[in-house]
């Protein structure tokens, strides 16, 4: 009876101890999210009215990522992301980049322009991966390019549903650099286009980051993170009109991208 005894005190301690440990794990990563919308930087006061954890805990969770390098304490008192970050989201970003290309190349199938995924990492577009088109001639971006999101199709399909006061402040940031002489490089010209996306269900990007380029755009609908999908052509073929057919298309395989990015096992 003693060792039945002292097993089932053994199995009633495990459960609470594992659970405590999985909230922490929890409001660790929901504190790094946080920090992230934030901008990277944040003051523990903050984080306290954003989470609505009692300053003492988030002191102490920022203690132990401050330890394993995740985050970093600045001069100024206030807590920053750490350099350790670095390493996993770029493993992260080429991992999402290899589970889209089958879909990327789906596309190209079916429309025969270039497709390209983006994400919006901080202020700037990158991209993660693409899939060159078999014509001759055809759109080419580097994987791991940076743009600024107001003059491209994927900048503004990414950011169609925030809020403007957020969309200001991030143009505040970044500037409206004019690519060509098409680049929207107004806030309220951005926020216009921002409303026809929403409007059309697809963003375009018609001569804004190239002369003699035409882009489609789609946000990838609940995705893990926030992710566009499009293609890219001469603006010769990438017209209005095919616009009408390439549209559906690219809603269709962002719609089945994000189903396989939620799952454990994306195709």
């Amino acid at each position: 009876m003693p060792t039945s005894s002292a097993s089932t005190t053994d199995a009633s301690t495990k459960p609470t101890a594992a659970s405590g440990g999985v909230q922490s794990l929890e409001r660790a990563f929901d504190l790094l999210e946080r920090m992230a919308d934030a901008g990277g930087e944040v003051g523990l006061s903050e984080l306290s009215a954003a989470s609505g954890l009692p300053l003492p805990t988030i002191h102490r969770l920022m203690r132990t990522l401050v330890a394993c390098g995740y985050v970093r304490q600045q001069p100024n008192r206030r807590y920053s992301l750490g350099p350790r970050l670095i390493r996993l989201g770029e493993s992260a970003s080429r991992l999402l980049g290899t589970w889209a290309r089958p879909y990327l190349a789906r596309l190209v199938e079916e429309t025969g322009e270039t497709a390209n995924m983006a994400l919006l990492d901080g202020d700037e577009i990158v991209y993660v991966a693409q899939v060159p088109s078999k014509h001759s001639m055809r759109m080419f971006t580097e994987v791991g390019r940076r743009v600024l999101p107001h003059s491209t199709g994927v900048g503004k399909a990414l950011l169609a549903h925030t809020p403007a006061d957020e969309v200001r402040a991030l143009l505040a940031r970044t500037g409206m650099p004019a690519a060509t002489e098409k680049t929207i490089t107004t806030p309220e010209g951005f926020l216009d286009a921002l409303e026809h996306v929403r409007r059309l269900g697809y963003a375009v990007d018609d001569n804004e980051q190239e002369i003699g380029v035409r882009c489609l755009a789609v946000s990838v609908p609940n995705s893990p993170t926030a992710a566009a999908i499009s293609i890219s052509g001469p603006a010769g073929r990438v017209t209005e009109a095919v616009a009408e057919s390439f549209v559906p298309i690219l809603q269709g395989v962002a719609a089945e991208l994000s189903v396989a990015l939620q799952s454990q096992n994306p195709a």
